[in-house]
């Protein structure tokens, strides 16, 4: 997303060291991670490090947001999704068929159009970019651990309330009574897909040590 800040902390850089060994034993040509887990819990931070030290190792990566595929525009969601009900929320709110449009032309090495989020000034604008060469994608999301191409399939075990300092903090949601809802059904969805992952973080309370 544009306009995003990302704090990295040394449970980031822990947690992706021990993530990079992982992708190395298990990487194979055009190889794609996804990093799942609750508003909060790193996916960002991690897949951004993790991204960092593949790139120290001579490896070409590029990094996939979710946040950018979701069909309703940052402006228009919570109005939508009074309008529509709670029940909406979940994996169905984003735009499956172009994830995998992207995906399928970075298996492909082939020129893409992707969706960016202006956080500034809420729309969604266009990259324009080229997965010639491109040899490992990370995708981080709520629910991208759903993404079937995924050669590695990675799980936060932390949930919206263990971070609740951190989203203080971040200023890009009020958290109102509203917002609290909407962070409780997104919480089911993403625990629902927990046991569908091949590498679990989790970190303890103290926030430097994490085990698998």
């Amino acid at each position: 997303m544009l306009n995003d800040v990302v704090t990295i902390e040394k449970k980031h850089t822990n947690a992706a060291s021990t993530l990079y060994d992982r992708v190395i034993r298990d990487r194979k040509p055009k190889f794609i991670v996804s990093i799942s887990g609750e508003v909060g819990t790193g996916k960002c931070e991690i897949a951004h490090e993790l991204g960092r030290k593949l790139i120290e190792d001579g490896i070409s990566v590029k990094l996939l947001h979710m946040d950018n595929y979701y069909y309703i525009p940052p402006r228009e969601r919570q109005d939508w999704r009074k309008k529509n009900g709670l029940e909406k929320i979940g994996y169905d709110e984003y735009d499956w068929n172009n994830v995998n449009r992207n995906i399928d032309d970075f298996r492909m090495d082939l020129k893409s159009i992707v969706p960016v989020v202006d956080l500034f000034t809420q729309n969604v604008d266009q990259l324009h970019t080229d997965f010639k060469g491109i040899e490992l994608l990370i995708i981080e999301g709520l629910y991208s651990i759903k993404i079937n191409q995924s050669d590695l399939r990675v799980f936060i075990e932390l949930t919206y309330e263990d971070t609740w300092e951190e989203q203080n903090m971040t200023h890009k949601e009020k958290l109102d009574d509203f917002r609290m809802e909407v962070l409780k059904h997104e919480h089911k969805a993403v625990q629902s897909l927990k046991k569908q992952a091949d590498f679990y973080i989790d970190f303890d309370t103290a926030g430097e040590i994490f085990h698998l």
